[in-house]
Parts: C-alpha cells; sequence; structure tokens
C-alpha cells in the first residue's frame, strides 16, 4: 500500500524545477581551505578571520568560557567579554551603547520589531537588505518602500503620514551594487519631520569613515540621540554575530523587547573573543580601512578598463553585471576552476532583477592577485558581458 503522506510535497518539486529552468537554483558549495583559491566572495574585508592573533583570542575565549554561551543573554547566556566587546563598539563608534546579537540578521528582526508597532510608519529604500525588509514586516507598523536612495521621496512620506512615529530604514552601503546611501541628507530630513533613523552599517564598519567607524561616522551623524546604527561582526571584524549601536534607552529597550535578543542563544565566547581582537587590530591599524576602499576602486578600474560592466564601489563590494542569470553562474563557475571565488547575485536577491557577480575586496590584497583577478573574470566572461544591460 502506497504511503499516504507520499504526495504531500510534491508541489516542491514543481517548485524546484521552475527555479532550475530559471537558472535560480541555490547549492551548497563547501568553502575551499585552500591558500591557493582566491577569495573574493567573502566578506572578510579586512582580512582578519584567519589572522593569527585573531584566532588565539577566539580559542582562548573558547578555553576560558566553554564552547558555546550554553543560553539566551538574559539567562546564562552572557559573559564578562560580551559587556567589554559591548564597551569597545560604542566607544569605537562613538555612540552611548551597544548590544551584540548573534547575528546581524537578528539585530535587524530585534531593532525594527521592537522600536515599530501600530502607530508607527517606516519608509525603506528599495534596495535594503532582506534582514530589514523581513523587520520591517514583524514589526506590524505601516510600511512604505521608496525609490532607491530618492531623499526627495522619503521626505514626501515623512511629510504626508498620519502616523505619529515614523522610523527611516535604510543600508549604508548596499550589498548588491556597492553603492552608498546619502546618510546626512536623510538624517536631517529625518531631524525636519521628528522621525528616527535606521541604519544597516554592515558593509560600512571597518571600512567607511576615519579608522573604519563606519558609515555614520563618515556622514557627520554618529552618536546622534535619534539615529540608530545594526553592524554585523562576521564581515570587517572576521567574526560571527551582530551589534546595535545607539541611544542608551534605544539598547535598554531592546533588551526588555526585541525578541530576537530575549529568545535566542548568546553569541558563543569564541566568536565574542575573535571579533574583540579584531577590532583591537583595527584601532591599532586603522590604515586598513583605507586599504580595502582602494583595493576595490583599483579593481574596478581594472575591470572597466577591460569592457565590464563594473559599478563604482564606495566601499569594499565591486558588482558587475551578468547578461542572464544561467551566465552568471557559468561565468562564477569558471572563475573558481580558475582558481578565483566570486560571489554570484540573482533573483530574488537583486531587487532589480539584473543578475552581477559579485565581487569583495580585501585589505590584504596585492597588485599581482587584483590583476589576477581581473584577468580570470575577462577570461571567462560570456560574449555578452561587456555591452549594458537593461534594467
Amino acid at each position: 500500500m502506497d504511503d499516504p503522506g507520499a504526495q504531500v510535497f510534491d508541489w516542491l518539486d514543481v517548485r524546484a524545477g521552475a527555479r532550475e529552468k530559471a537558472g535560480l537554483r541555490r547549492r551548497l558549495v563547501p568553502r575551499s581551505a585552500d591558500p591557493e583559491v582566491l577569495d573574493l566572495a567573502g566578506n572578510d574585508y579586512l582580512g582578519l578571520a584567519r589572522d593569527p592573533r585573531v584566532v588565539a583570542a577566539a580559542e582562548a575565549a573558547a578555553r576560558r568560557w566553554g564552547a558555546g554561551s550554553t543560553g539566551s543573554r538574559l539567562v546564562t547566556g552572557t559573559v564578562d567579554a560580551h559587556a567589554e566587546l559591548e564597551r569597545d563598539l560604542a566607544d569605537f563608534c562613538g555612540v552611548e551603547s551597544a548590544l551584540v546579537f548573534s547575528s546581524g540578521y537578528l539585530a535587524n528582526l530585534g531593532t525594527l520589531s521592537a522600536l515599530g508597532g501600530p502607530g508607527t510608519l517606516m519608509v525603506a529604500d528599495e534596495y535594503d537588505h532582506a534582514s530589514l525588509i523581513d523587520g520591517l514586516r514583524l514589526s506590524r507598523s505601516d510600511r512604505l518602500r521608496v525609490a532607491h536612495r530618492d531623499v526627495t521621496a522619503v521626505a514626501a512620506a515623512l511629510r504626508d503620514r498620519s502616523r505619529r512615529r515614523a522610523l527611516v530604514v535604510t543600508d549604508s552601503v548596499f550589498s548588491v551594487d556597492g553603492d552608498l546611501a546619502p546618510l546626512a541628507e536623510l538624517a536631517a530630513v529625518c531631524r525636519e519631520h521628528a522621525a528616527g533613523l535606521v541604519i544597516d552599517d554592515a558593509h560600512g564598519l571597518g571600512v567607511l569613515g576615519p579608522g573604519g567607524r563606519g558609515g555614520p561616522a563618515a556622514a557627520g551623524i554618529a552618536g546622534r540621540p535619534d539615529v540608530v546604527v545594526t553592524a554585523t561582526l562576521s564581515k570587517s571584524l572576521g567574526s560571527q554575530g551582530g551589534v546595535v549601536l545607539g541611544p542608551a534607552r534605544v539598547v535598554r529597550h531592546l533588551v526588555e523587547t526585541a525578541r530576537s535578543f530575549i529568545f535566542d542563544t548568546g553569541l558563543a565566547p569564541a566568536s565574542v573573543g575573535a571579533a574583540a581582537e579584531a577590532l583591537a587590530v583595527l584601532r591599532r591599524e586603522p590604515e586598513l580601512a583605507d586599504r580595502v576602499r582602494a583595493s576595490a576602486r583599483s579593481l574596478a578600474e581594472r575591470l572597466r578598463a577591460a569592457g565590464l560592466d563594473a559599478a563604482e564601489p564606495a566601499g569594499a563590494v565591486v558588482s558587475v553585471r551578468a547578461p542572464s542569470a544561467a551566465e552568471a553562474v557559468g561565468w562564477a563557475a569558471r572563475c573558481a576552476e580558475a582558481g578565483v571565488a566570486v560571489g554570484c547575485f540573482r533573483p530574488p536577491s537583486v531587487p532589480d532583477h539584473v543578475s552581477r557577480l559579485r565581487l569583495t575586496a580585501r585589505s590584504d590584497l596585492t597588485a599581482r592577485e587584483l590583476d589576477r583577478v581581473a584577468a580570470v573574470l575577462v577570461a571567462a566572461a560570456p560574449a555578452r558581458a561587456a555591452r549594458p544591460i537593461a534594467t
């Protein structure tokens, strides 16, 4: 007799077939530990994930407090290292207070769900990261998405709102094309219309601003009482986890109400130790931030000189447009075969539905390595890659 439950999930096969046909199938591919593979797919912007000092700090923290944090931050999941890292991050970024989450994604979910709710309007850039969009949805707020980097549209939405409270939500550096949000202009509009500004600085911390202090510091708005910043510890700081930076009363509110903080296991001590040491390295070597930006600009120049459609990077992200999703996948695969790992962004990850290769520069890339990357990308490029692609 046939199992009566055998067909329950047949619809998944139909969906999988449609994704395969559209070139949108995703696969888990283990990252190679081979140093011969040049990694421009990850987010280790400052090259600190394998830095011996950072690795040693992770090991020391694990030996002191154990492999896991053992519970939520409000029960047994907070150790001294959490509080020390929060103080150091707040001081470095020029804000009153900081709160560490177990991921940047959860930091965004917790922040928006705790600061939103009925009676709040949230205005978001249409290119905002998925974690911000999901946070908007969970917040139960009225939501409005506006055109990319359109300050005038944000001002109109705030001016015409019917809700008393309002938040503007944006990335600092957008993860698709690597362009920069007009943070100073957005902050001015928010202040004019009595709205808060929430900035996801995942791709700005460690890259932008004086000594890598982030996008808000670069824009001159760090530490303002109406600005809240989220970031991740898994990019420039080479570790794992997320953080919210801002006014002390905002952090206090998150501790007491943010469900993704209250009901989640705390960040593992090894990750805390690694992030703390990476931050200390950045303090001692602030030139790392300058190097990664210069590396990204130099790579983009090489690619454009070869005829590829590479965007001008504001930070570490270099985006190269591909003719189609399928051709982007093939292009990335050929690069990998040649020893260069690159990211591949396809719908629905790209809001304009244009597929891209996404390259991430690092502060430790040499001119020879940049030449190699450019040569591999050009050699592996599909025939149509050099022509402008309509959005």
